[in-house]
This record gives C-alpha cells, structure tokens and sequence, in this order.
C-alpha cells in the first residue's frame, strides 16, 4: 500500500512564492500591454475636439439647440475645467507640432443665423468664451421672406468681431462644392466671400468652412490658393485625426446631448471621431 504524500511547509512556501511570481508577470504583461495601446494606439488618435452648431433657438431640428441647453453645455465646459481656444490657436499649434492637452475645445457655428447673436453671444461673452462663427456672406441682412431663416446683421457681426468672436467664410451663397466643376465659380465663391467679410467688418477671415462639409482636393487647393489658412468640414476628408488644417473634422452638438451626459463627455474627449464611420469628403 502506498504511503499518503506528505508535503512539509517548504513545499507550501515554494508553491505560494511561484503563484505569486505568475501573478506579477500576468501583471507586468497586462500593464505593458495596456500601456502599448493608450501610447501607441489611443494617444495618436487623439484630436482637439471642434464642437459644430448652427441654429440656438426654439426651431426645434437636429441643427438646433435651445439657448437653455447651450447655456448648461457652455456651463459644463467650464465647469469641467476644459480651456476653449481659439480656432488659430489648434492651426498653428498643429502645424508646429504642438502636442495639446487632453482639455482643449474648439467652438464654431456655421451659417451665421441671427439667433447666435441673440442667444450665443451673451453666454460665450459672460464665459469669457471665443467661438468662429463661418457665415453665408451675401445672407447678412437679407430681409428673410415668410419660412426663410433669418440671419446676422453686419452691424452684429462687427460687434460680435471686436468682442471675442471672429468669423470665418461659408462661401458666398452656400455653394456646396464637393462635386463641383466650375472652379471660377467655386472661387468666386470662396474668394468672394473673404473678400466681402472683409470690406464689412475691416478684419478678413483666415479661416474657411466647406458647406454641407463637400469639397475635393481642386476645391481645397482654391481655398489655399484664396489665402485662408485652414479649413473646416463636417466629419467627411481624406485624412484622419485632423493633421490637415485644410480639412478639420469637427463633433456636431445636438440639443440632447446634456441629457446624456456620457455623450456630451466623449464628445468633449477628443476620440470621438474613433466611434464615427467616415464620410467621402465629396459624397
């Protein structure tokens, strides 16, 4: 009959040692592994986010958003200890090189409705915010006609210009150029528009906002031509994460964002764009 096993105490001590030496390397294999993926994989990947709104008011769709919830998002912005710069600023900063930190934020409205005026200026002003606001040039002052949308005043934009908010070129007519043909039109349009804003208000736009987000590469090599320093889409281009200054992907802010706080957050985290499926820039 066979003797039962006897283990002594070294043998528990021994056993204990190498559970313990697997469960470091287990460890150590997970944190390089972990560490391999947010350095080499997440970090890259990282954009400024730049927040896209249109219309703030009571329009109700999903490009507005009522002047109570911009309130509580610019609220929640600083609040939440993010630093909102300036549209220059993420240019310049990405053409040098510029490693940014995780709480920048861009703000930037398209089109130039009336209603930024007389609802977003106030709260970006008592923020202390900038903001771009891209506007439809040959729209200022039109005297809208029944169910049109009515847009800024020059005599606001100039205020608003002298008072933090600086404009950007949205063509002259909102001439969606991702399939268009007739370059002398397209930079009539883009070069026009520049020019108009800057005879209005005595500043001329450095930067430029592709309508409907549509351009291809004559388009953006008329943009540069034109003397703008960057450019503006939607989430459609041809180049990730935003290292072209001439197709700048932004993250479209909706009226229910706050009542997912998470959504507003990842918006805000600059890896939003990991989550979104691409768009052709000129589809």
């Amino acid at each position: 009959m066979r003797k039962p096993l006897v283990r002594g105490k070294g043998w528990f001590i021994k056993m204990r040692l190498n559970r313990i030496r697997l469960s470091v390397s287990v460890s150590f294999i997970a944190a390089i592994s972990l560490a391999g993926f947010y350095y080499g994989w997440l970090v890259p990947k990282y954009t400024v986010p730049i927040l896209m709104y249109h219309e703030i008011g009571y329009e109700g769709g999903s490009f507005s958003v009522t002047p109570e919830n911009f309130a509580k998002q610019m609220k929640y912005i600083r609040d939440g200890g993010y630093e909102v710069i300036t549209l220059e600023q993420l240019v310049e900063g990405t053409k040098s090189g510029k490693a940014f930190k995780r709480n920048k934020v861009v703000i930037t409205f398209d089109d130039g409705y009336e209603n930024n005026f007389k609802y977003a200026y106030p709260v970006l002003k008592e923020m202390g915010f900038s903001a771009v606001i891209f506007i439809i040039s040959c729209f200022m002052d039109r005297i809208p006609k029944e169910g049109e949308k009515e847009f800024l005043k020059w005599a606001e934009v100039k205020e608003m210009s002298e008072n933090g908010i600086s404009f950007g070129s949205h063509t002259m007519n909102h001439m969606y150029l991702g399939n268009v043909t007739d370059e002398n039109a397209a930079m009539e349009e883009i070069a026009g528009s520049k020019k108009m804003i800057g005879e209005k208000i005595g500043s001329s736009p450095g930067y430029f906002c592709y309508p409907s987000g549509g351009f291809n590469e004559k388009v953006k090599a008329l943009v540069k031509a034109a003397g703008y320093r960057g450019a503006c889409t939607t989430n459609r281009g041809f180049v990730d994460f935003n290292r072209d200054v001439y197709e700048l992907k932004r993250v479209k802010v909706t009226n229910s964002d706050l009542n997912r706080p998470v959504s507003f957050w990842i918006k805000l985290s600059g890896y939003y764009n990991i989550l979104r499926k691409e768009k052709y820039p000129h589809r």
